[in-house]
C-alpha cells in the first residue's frame, strides 16, 4: 500500500507513517519528568520524620510553610514515613530455609503399641521447621538397660 493511502487511510501525516516505517517496533510515547513540587521541601519531610515518625501530614506542612494543596504532599509523606518508623513489637517473623528448627520431645499420654505383643509410653521428638513450618516426629527408642517390657495380657 503506497505511503499517501495509509496515512489518508489512518487519518494521519504521511511524515508519520514514513517515521513508522523506518523503525522496526511501534513508537513509543515518553516524557520528561518534570519533578514534583515536594521535591523542594523533602529534605525538610524528612528531618521533621526522623525526630517524629508519626508525626502527621497536616502538622508538617504547618511546619515547612506549605501553601499548596495536600494531596501530593500526604501522598509523599505516606512514602517517606515507614523508612523512619520503628520496627513493630508484634511484627511477623521471617526465616530463610533451613534456617531454624524447633525440637521438643512429646510423651504420649496413653500407651502404644510397640509391636510383638509389647506396649508403652516412649518419648517422641517432634521436629518443627521454622520456614515450611513442615512437622516431623520420631519415636526414641529407649536403651536396653532401661526397657521394661509390659507383657500383654
Amino acid at each position: 500500500m503506497p505511503i499517501r493511502a495509509i496515512a489518508r487511510h489512518r487519518g494521519i501525516s504521511k511524515n508519520t507513517v514514513k517515521r513508522a516505517l523506518a523503525t522496526d517496533r511501534p513508537p513509543l510515547y515518553q516524557r520528561l519528568l518534570k519533578g514534583s513540587a515536594v521535591d523542594a521541601v523533602e529534605p525538610a519531610i524528612r528531618e521533621l520524620l526522623k525526630q517524629t515518625p508519626t508525626m502527621p501530614a497536616t502538622v508538617i506542612a504547618e511546619r515547612i510553610g506549605w501553601e499548596r494543596g495536600l494531596t501530593i504532599l500526604k501522598e509523599r509523606v505516606r512514602e517517606l514515613r515507614p523508612a523512619y518508623l520503628p520496627v513493630a513489637p508484634v511484627s511477623r517473623t521471617v526465616h530463610q530455609p533451613g534456617e531454624l528448627a524447633q525440637c521438643d520431645l512429646w510423651f504420649p499420654p496413653a500407651d502404644i503399641s510397640l509391636g510383638y505383643g509389647q506396649s508403652g509410653r516412649p518419648p517422641v521428638m517432634v521436629v518443627v521447621c521454622g520456614y515450611s513450618r513442615v512437622i516431623t516426629a520420631r519415636w526414641l527408642p529407649s536403651s536396653p538397660r532401661r526397657q521394661r517390657p509390659v507383657h500383654a495380657a
